[in-house]
Order: structure tokens, then sequence, then C-alpha cells
């Protein structure tokens, strides 16, 4: 192939990512529309490219569809309020300066676009809620990775999940990926048998997103090249 093919080549598949990571976005009310089974394995097929530590792959799958959905549901929200949150990975201790920043506006664009005033505990509380309702999705992904392989396989699992978010995208689906799914790591263990020898991750809530609904009506912003890159050329 020439250079200049091999250019214009390179160029368009450009855009198309590029299309593709600025129209994603994190989807907060789902349709109950069931995808099929048909378009959910090409999605976790793309996503089985993701490239990992020594092609090691470490992350496994659990997919819920129909009433295996619906199940979850009903049990995780009965059991969320009893229950002390444990992760199998440890949260962040604090969020300082511009880290805090960005998580505080793009909680404020959150709570505006539902009506959520400053000093609303209980509309506040009522959202966070809303992660355990799965934001009504038809389907959740729950991502585990390898004990043994620790941080490494956790952040080839990341990978995965952001693979899994660009694939949704590309097939007109919405997504939401999940912490708050996994600060629940016991009783999913339980709740999906998962092995011991097996890390909770994180959740991806998953289906067809409902565009008329104000929820999914804001998006985040991206910070500049020259807020997180560092140039070293001498």
């Amino acid at each position: 192939m020439e250079a200049s093919t091999m250019a214009d080549t390179g160029t368009e598949q450009y855009e198309v990512l590029r299309s593709i990571l600025d129209e994603r976005w994190t989807c907060r009310q789902f349709r109950p529309d069931q995808v099929p089974r048909e378009t959910i394995e090409r999605l976790l097929r793309l996503a089985q490219r993701t490239p990992s530590w020594c092609n090691t792959q470490p992350w496994q799958v659990i997919v819920t569809s129909g009433a295996g959905t619906d199940r979850f549901r009903k049990e995780l929200l009965e059991h969320v309020p009893t229950a002390a949150s444990e992760s199998d990975f440890d949260f962040p201790a604090k969020y300082d300066g511009v880290f805090r920043d960005r998580r505080r506006e793009c909680g404020f664009q959150l709570y505006d676009s539902v009506g959520i005033v400053k000093g609303d505990h209980a509309g506040t509380m009522r959202q966070a809620v809303r992660n355990f309702e799965l934001f009504d999705a038809p389907h959740v992904a729950i991502v585990t990775s390898e004990a043994d392989l620790g941080v490494y396989g956790a952040v080839d699992s990341g990978l995965y999940i952001g693979n899994f978010l660009l694939g949704t995208q590309s097939l007109g689906l919405g997504a939401a990926p999940q912490a708050a799914l996994a600060s629940y790591s016991p009783f999913l263990r339980e709740y999906f048998e998962i092995p011991e020898h097996r890390r909770v991750v994180a959740g991806i809530s998953f289906g067809y997103a409902d565009s008329e609904h104000p929820v999914n009506g804001f998006r985040t912003r991206r910070a500049d090249l020259d807020e997180v890159v560092t140039w070293h050329s001498e």
C-alpha cells in the first residue's frame, strides 16, 4: 500500500474513532427494550480484542438479560439498605484540587439535569439509589479480574471496560460504568457464585438509551492537553 493511501486510511480511521469517543456518554436512563443476543455477542467480541499484560486477558464477564436482570435488580435493592459497602479494590481516599473540582462539576451537572437543588439531601439520596436500580437498564455486565494478577489485572480489566463502552456507542447502545455496584462485592460474589479467586472490578448497565429523559441531556468536558501532558524534547 502506498504511503499516501495508508495516510488517507489512517485519517479515516482516526476520524471514526474520534467521533465515537466524542459522542460517547454515560447513560443514566434506559428504555426497557431488550438488546438482541446477537448484538450483545458482537459487543463482547469487540471488547475481547482488548490488549492486556502478557496477553493474560484477566477479565471475565457476567451478563444478565430479561428476568435475570429483574431478579438481580430486586435483590440488590433489598440488600443495599441493610449492608455496609465493601469493595474488592480500595476506593479513592479523597478528591483534592482539580480532581475534586472535576468531580463536583460532573455532580452539579447531573443534579441540575434532574432538578436537584443544593441542600436537597433526599433528592441526592434518591439519585444515588438509581445506581442500584441499574438506571432501569435491561442488561448489566459484571466484570471481574483474577486476584493473583493484582493491580495489573485490574488495569487490564479497565481497558476492557473502556472498549466495552466504545463498543456500545458504535452499536447505538447506551452504557453506564458503575463502581457503585462493585462497592457491594461480597453480595455480587454470593449472588453470581463468583469464585473467591476473582475480584469484582465494576458493573456496566447497558441497553437502549432513553434519549428524551433530561438526565441524559448533559455532557462532561475533558481537560485540555496542556493540563495533562508534559513534553520533553531535549
